[in-house]
């Protein structure tokens, strides 16, 4: 039976590489992406700012303590998302099974293609293509199961590749700290150095029955990965489902004036992304955190459309039906879910063919000169993805599975 071939890739600091591609004069300098409130959070840092001690979901404010003279960038969702897809598309055209399990990670089956190829080989022209297209770095891990190619991509980094040969995935894994083990995280880990387990080679000759009895199932699992034991399958990549955006409020509020702004503002870019995308949502829904920190949501169903005037309407709507005067509000966010692909059409609006020449009118300003050009006068001084942030900071703007 054919041993099989994963290779996993990973694009290098992603956010800030495509900042750097859009400015060469962040080269070399610490940067830091993220929310810049003083409840802001790092989503993403160069490994010139790592050096200080910096790392992802770090407040901000700690973040700029430990390095001043770091360069403070909100980012832009768009961007990334549209570089994203690009590398997506190469990928896709290159090997017959890929998926993709965040905006910058993937993993490929390359089984078999050794028979024409070698899957080393592939891999590396793969990655080389990815960079000569995009310009951007990325590195990759390669052996027979995706827990042992992830490690490999770690230990590869920055902007290189590394091949675990079969057979030499546990000896390859042992010297290694256990924190390399995808799935444990920082309370696990204590719990090991607690019992003494530092590296992998001490977890490798753990009897599994002691570990099932401490960590229960999980345990299990642990003691495989370690040994580089990991049957799971690449899952073929398939479509999102849902676009959101959230935003946390530096102070909580109740200037229902204000949040009925931003929701319309966010209403606003969403029903764009969808156009953009060639989406239609048959779903809206509304979230609302409260300075107890207790949360509510709150959704409808609609006929698919990506038009501005039926959802902004619909969301406000539930707004209307969840917001407590009450309360302080410290976060509000909007979703649209069961997206499918498709063109708004005149049949599913409800005024007439006018409102779709506007729509066309405005959106090829928006993706000629951005987004924010061209805003509803509600909307004006509300800012629809201020930052991204995928530690929910400030603003988040997302798609998923």
């Amino acid at each position: 039976m054919q041993s099989p071939s994963i290779v996993h890739m990973d694009l290098d600091t992603f956010f800030v590489s495509v900042e750097r591609l859009r400015d060469s004069r962040l080269n070399g300098k610490p940067i830091l992406i993220g929310g810049t409130s003083d409840r802001g959070v790092v989503a993403a840092c160069s490994y010139e700012a790592r050096k200080f001690g910096i790392h992802s979901a770090m407040p901000m404010k700690l973040a700029l303590q430990l390095c001043p003279e770091a360069v403070l960038i909100k980012g832009s969702h768009v961007d990334y998302s549209k570089f994203s897809e690009v590398v997506s598309g190469i990928i896709k055209e290159e090997v017959p099974v890929f998926e993709k399990t965040s905006i910058d990670e993937f993993y490929a089956d390359l089984t078999g293609m050794d028979r024409f190829f070698g899957c080393y080989r592939l891999a590396t022209e793969l990655r080389k293509k990815i960079i000569n297209e995009t310009g951007l770095p990325i590195s990759f891990g390669l052996s027979k199961n995706k827990t042992v190619s992830k490690v490999a991509t770690g230990e590869a980094k920055p902007n290189n590749k590394l091949w675990i040969e079969t057979g030499k995935e546990r000896p390859f894994l042992a010297p290694l700290s256990v924190k390399k083990i995808p799935m444990i995280g920082e309370k696990t880990h204590q719990t090991l150095v607690g019992l003494g387990v530092r590296k992998v080679k001490t977890l490798q000759e753990m009897p599994r029955d002691m570990l099932r009895q401490i960590f229960g199932k999980n345990g299990v699992v642990m003691w495989e990965k370690a040994n580089g034991i990991d049957e799971s399958p690449v899952v073929p990549y398939s479509e999102k489902k849902s676009i959101s955006t959230e935003r946390t409020f530096d102070k909580d509020t109740t200037d229902v004036v204000k949040l009925k702004q931003i929701i319309l503002a966010m209403s606003e870019h969403l029903a764009f992304q969808l156009r953009a995308d060639q989406q239609l949502t048959a779903c809206v829904a509304i979230k609302i955190r409260y300075s107890d920190f207790n949360t509510y949501t709150q959704q409808m169903r609609i006929p698919y459309t990506s038009a501005d005037h039926i959802l902004i309407p619909r969301v406000s709507e539930l707004f209307d039906r969840l917001f407590d005067k009450r309360l302080l509000v410290r976060l509000v966010g909007v979703r649209f879910s069961h997206l499918v692909h498709g063109n708004y059409q005149i049949n599913l609006f409800e005024d007439t063919g006018e409102i779709i020449n506007l729509y066309q009118a405005m959106d090829t300003i928006r993706q000629k000169h951005g987004d924010k050009m061209i805003v509803r006068a509600k909307g004006l001084g509300i800012d629809a993805v201020r930052t991204f942030n995928p530690f929910r900071g400030d603003m988040r703007v997302s798609k998923v599975a």
